[in-house]
């Protein structure tokens, strides 16, 4: 081989491995594939758009594809195939990991978007006798549509229900076909459109003192069991759009708008509809037993509702150390937006 020659083959491979540095994440080494779901609204969407624009998934040495769901439910049958990672769910849905079925990683907000929804002229709940009620199953819908029924004195057995996916309920509504719905917002403010009108029967704040509505993220079981570190890589960039979404509430309603492709305002009053809570109040709430407390009282409504047998612990799914003791977790100065 002449000299020209090796100095072409050296530089080539030379370039060769420059390339290969740069297409890498986390500081040479390639990225981790994440795969997680969540729902269009700023509840189920604002983290993952801070994560986003901020740059904080690849910062953390991950690759994430993120799939859109109407429903929790949907996502945990995702996470008990391997098909997602990690998901997000609302409080209808947290049955589901106290059965077994996934681990919460991580509490998000709570919520406050749930309401008994009625077609003009139905004034009471009790008025539902009898009347039809679409509902989509196992999610926070089906639980304030019976919380409701209950502090009436009645059940599901005093009305007709039908179960439906959230888009039907918006046409079924919108065009009369139903009388009444468990459903939430930002749908809610869809129908009002076309049925300004409405009633809102029931809402979250209704039964505040017997029952948290929290939302959070899940991950699978198996996940969770062999591949720590992903789960505490996620932890930490949640940590950071946590602490970002406190402190640039309005930035970060324009990423979520931008990321589910809705207007700011209607972003905004959706995200009027629930309480943000600092990284700082989740780790103190988690370690003085606050959260457990929260999911303990949801953990009684699902067993009396006939979703759970019995109430289980919350620490057979919450994994709060993996919160508040990720060796990823970001120091204050770490945080977008902290001083340096």
């Amino acid at each position: 081989m002449t000299m020209t020659r090796r100095i072409f083959v050296a530089a080539a491979a030379a370039m060769a491995l420059a390339a290969a540095g740069c297409s890498s994440g986390g500081g040479g080494s390639a990225a981790t594939r994440v795969n997680f779901g969540y729902i269009g609204d700023f509840n189920g969407t604002s983290l993952l758009a801070v994560a986003k624009e901020k740059g904080l998934w690849k910062k953390h040495g991950l690759d994430a594809k993120t799939k859109v769901f109407t429903n929790g439910p949907l996502q945990i049958q995702a996470l008990g195939t391997g098909d997602l990672d990690f998901g997000y769910i609302g409080p209808g849905a947290m049955w589901l990991p106290a059965s077994g079925k996934a681990k919460v990683i991580a509490i998000n907000t709570l919520g406050n978007a749930d309401r008994v929804i009625a077609q003009p002229g139905i004034t009471s709940l009790a008025a539902l006798r009898g009347k039809t009620v679409g509902v989509p199953e196992g999610t926070s819908g089906d639980m304030i549509l019976t919380l409701a029924l209950q502090s009436a004195g009645m059940t599901k057995k005093d009305v007709k229900i039908v179960p439906m996916d959230p888009s039907t309920i918006v046409s079924a509504f919108a065009s009369n076909k139903i009388d009444a719905a468990g459903f939430w917002y930002p749908a809610i403010a869809t129908i009002k459109k076309r049925v300004p009108g409405l009633v809102e029967l029931a809402k979250n704040a209704d039964f505040s003192a017997k029952v948290s509505f929290p939302t959070v993220f899940v991950a699978g079981n198996d996940v969770v069991a062999k591949e720590r570190g992903k789960v505490e890589k996620v932890i930490a960039v949640l940590r950071e759009a946590m602490q970002f979404r406190s402190e640039h509430p309005d930035q970060t309603i324009d990423y979520t708008a931008k990321m589910i492709s809705a207007p700011p305002d209607q972003v905004k009053a959706d995200a009027a509809n629930s309480k943000t809570l600092p990284v700082a109040e989740l780790d103190k709430d988690t370690r003085d037993g606050t959260i457990d407390k929260w999911l303990a009282g949801m953990n009684d409504y699902f067993a009396q509702a006939g979703k759970l047998p019995s109430p289980v612990s919350p620490k057979s799914y919450y994994t709060g150390d993996l919160f508040t003791g990720s060796p990823n977790r970001p120091t204050p100065t770490d945080l977008p937006g902290a001083a340096k």
